[in-house]
């Protein structure tokens, strides 16, 4: 295959991948999006084996062990662990990364690589294996094997930067000296970083962790790209890094938040216990809830990780058509940051086929709340603290919320008063128009929907 034909399939390869990226911007496109840019990745793929020598039979090997592992853990994930399976992608995607670029050292035999060959191979090794490590501490903290709440120790945002500083400062060597001991220290070292940076970040920040880590993921591959000269790669890799830019600076945005607050804040004390307003909790029932409802012209759901913990996402719908047929409106608010990756909403509510129309932004939802009858909060806890308006000494003041509480009524469906990720408690629960129903949000709606077809 000569060059020229080459680079113009790499360039038609990577058209997929950037009409797959728009349509992923909005949840009625995402899964055609997803399908178009594995086309274009597919068309890459086949064009680097064909123009290379390789053995077919490890190369059908390897696409059959790692098609098997991706179906059965796509397949068997639940939906709460969604932003595990993303942290582990990103982890993956890292350290393919530097494995190519340190696998193209050893081919080289290090002295022979030209100088900004050298130079992307550091990058890639340093960025991968820093996302590989980060995203597996971030893993772990989702699948509480860590505990969610920030880890922190006396000194350690100097140790971090001092280690930083020692890493940049191995790079420089191995890319004078083009050895391989700086090499492998730097990527040691790197490893060991990624842990270090992620551990003091909290729970309730791992939508931006999430997001910042696919987006070094992108730039890993990117530098890979350039390492071997694969002009499909480097595309492919900056539009990941861009994307995953992008979306970082909205999911801060979302919490009014700079990056540097999140990843150095220590911010969130999960599992930290209540402390009471000492106002007075109104406890409500089922049938209760079920008569406002089936009287009610507009109901608004605002859904949190709870929801997705009690996998509750069906019972919901089943709920919402009920409240349909009786002519009843129904929306879904949808805080950017709610769960525990970007879009995890989205994607918990399209599982049970919610109509996209429905799902509303903040701006839209806090636009429609003050002409609501009935909020119902499913499994939210700080996306909907008041506390975050018009508190000025609480620790989330500032951040955008669902400003439910314009609403008429409020029911919130939780399991106890316990804190969100944030660690604080919420005045919401003991103001005169919320309703408290105290339940497993998938029994709680369940029993709604019974409830409402005797009314």
């Amino acid at each position: 295959m000569s060059p020229n034909v080459r680079a113009l399939l790499y360039l038609v390869a990577a058209v997929p991948f950037i009409i797959g990226l728009r349509r992923l911007s909005s949840p009625r496109t995402a899964r055609s999006g997803n399908t178009i840019a594995a086309g274009g990745m597919l068309l890459a793929v086949v064009v680097t084996l064909v123009e290379r020598d390789v053995s077919w039979s490890v190369i059908a090997a390897g696409i059959a062990v790692g098609s098997a592992i991706g179906v059965v853990a796509a397949v068997r994930v639940k939906m709460t662990a969604m932003p595990q399976l993303v942290a582990l992608f990103n982890g993956f995607g890292g350290i393919a990364s530097a494995l190519v670029a340190g696998a193209e050292f050893i081919r080289a035999d290090g002295q022979a690589a030209g100088t900004e060959t050298m130079l992307t191979i550091i990058l890639s090794v340093a960025i991968g294996a820093v996302t590989f490590t980060g995203s597996l501490v971030a893993y772990a903290k989702l699948q509480g094997i860590v505990r969610g709440a920030p880890i922190t120790y006396p000194g350690q945002r100097l140790v971090n930067l001092l280690l930083t500083g020692g890493l940049i400062g191995i790079g420089a060597w191995a890319q004078a000296t083009h050895e391989i001991v700086p090499f492998w220290g730097g990527a040691g070292l790197a490893l060991f970083l990624g842990i270090l940076l992620v551990i003091p970040i909290g729970g309730a920040d791992m939508p931006v962790v999430i997001a910042l880590l696919n987006s070094m993921s992108g730039l890993a591959a990117a530098c890979t790209g350039f390492v071997i000269n694969n002009s499909a790669l480097i595309i492919g890799g900056a539009l990941v890094g861009a994307s995953g830019v992008f979306l970082t600076t909205l999911m801060c945005r979302a919490m009014n938040r700079p990056l540097s607050n999140v990843l150095f804040g220590a911010f969130g004390t999960e599992g930290a216990a209540a402390v009471t307003t000492g106002g007075i909790v109104r406890r409500t029932t089922a049938d209760d809830v079920a008569i406002a409802l089936a009287y009610a012209s507009q109901v608004v759901v605002v859904p949190g990780y709870g929801l997705a913990v009690a996998q509750a996402q069906h019972a919901l719908r089943d709920l919402a058509a009920g409240l349909e047929r009786r002519g009843v409106k129904v929306a879904y608010g949808i805080h950017p940051v709610a769960g525990r990756m970007p879009g995890h909403m989205n994607v918990l509510l399209a599982e049970a086929d919610v109509p996209y129309e429905q799902l509303l932004d903040l701006d839209a939802t806090n636009s429609l709340l003050p002409r609501t009858d009935v909020v119902l909060v499913v499994g939210a806890n700080d996306v909907v603290n008041p506390s975050a308006r018009d508190d000025p000494s609480s620790p989330i003041y500032g951040m955008p919320i669902a400003e439910v509480d314009r609403a008429a009524t409020v029911v919130v469906i939780k399991r106890s008063l316990s804190p969100g990720f944030a660690g604080i408690d919420n005045p919401l629960f003991y103001r005169d128009g919320t309703l408290m129903l105290f339940a497993d949000a998938k029994a709680a709606l369940t029993e709604l929907d019974a409830a409402l077809a005797s009314v």
